[in-house]
């Protein structure tokens, strides 16, 4: 287990506009993030960081569907000892998914590839995951001993819950769990998802996204709160990590802020429950080991 002082952050993006173009960012409201955002602004963002935990280990996820960025991404996490694990993007359908998998694994920080992530909130066709090309390509992640990060929009829980189903050995962790309507408070079709995708046990679910997912200026703990006891009865500590969402929750208050809203939020919970959802869990599904992190040494 990790020290209980610590913090991981399961979920993370850095990107480089000088490099690679975010075509995202170009859509209205993202003003405040369309910049190039490095590992270094993160560790300033999370320096005044709650409870006096400080930020020992994270996970950097892919934020476009570019096996470049995870080229990228990986040889970061192999040169700065902060990144723990990295969530890198392949093409699911490819024929040749294998190859270009075992390429990754065997190239400059291969070993920090842990799992692999699609966007899957932006695709039209509402059985995508099981698509038999998608659900080849997803069995040769699990092969790899790599997990899945389900990255869907609320009303896509039907094909997360039969992809859970149909691959019961894959480890699977729900991003933003799941993107719960928040600003209109109408949760109850969320919430029955979210419930019969916990039933299976290789599902974990991070704790973030949330702030984006309500009102962006006014928003309250209170706002979160009806979330949160929804993810807590559902997938119980040991199966929720704290993930950030940087920068991208610079459009909701901030790094900082979200993790004092966690901490709020775990105060009626055990000291062990709180280590398991602020480091615990993300350490063991990501196969950190924040612990053993030294100067210029990566944490794994």
């Amino acid at each position: 287990m990790p020290d209980a002082q610590i913090l991981v952050d399961a979920h993370h993006h850095v990107w480089d506009l000088d490099i690679r173009p975010q075509s995202w960012l170009d859509e209205p409201g993202h003003e405040p993030i369309r910049r190039t955002f490095g590992i270094g602004d993160l560790r300033t963002a999370a320096a005044a960081t709650v409870a006096k935990r400080r930020l020992e280990c994270s996970v950097l996820v892919q934020c476009v569907t570019s096996v470049d960025e995870t080229r990228e991404f990986l040889a970061l996490a192999g040169s700065d000892p902060l990144i723990g694990a990295v969530v890198g993007w392949v093409d699911l359908t490819s024929p040749a998914i294998g190859d270009v998998l075992d390429d990754l694994r065997a190239g400059p920080g291969g070993s920090h590839l842990r799992a692999i992530r699609h966007l899957v909130q932006g695709e039209a066709d509402a059985a995508w995951l099981q698509q038999p090309s998608v659900e080849r390509g997803l069995r040769a992640v699990g092969e790899r001993g790599l997990g899945y990060d389900l990255l869907i929009s609320s009303h896509q829980f039907p094909q997360a819950i039969r992809l859970a189903e149909r691959l019961p050995d894959l480890p699977l962790v729900l991003d933003h769990a799941g993107k719960p309507p928040i600003a209109r408070q109408d949760l109850d079709d969320w919430e029955r998802g979210v419930r019969q995708l916990a039933a299976h046990p290789q599902v974990r679910c991070k704790v973030s996204g949330l702030a984006t997912e309500a009102d962006h200026e006014q928003w309250t703990v209170d706002d979160i709160r009806p979330v949160w006891e929804v993810l807590l009865a559902a997938f119980g500590p040991d199966r929720l990590m704290f993930g950030s969402d940087w920068p991208v929750c610079v459009l909701a208050g901030g790094w900082n802020r979200w993790a004092a809203t966690v901490e709020e939020l775990l105060a009626g919970c055990s000291a062990a429950e709180t280590e398991a959802v602020l480091a615990g869990t993300a350490t063991t599904f990501y196969r950190l080991d924040p612990g053993r992190r030294k100067e210029r040494t990566p944490c794994c």
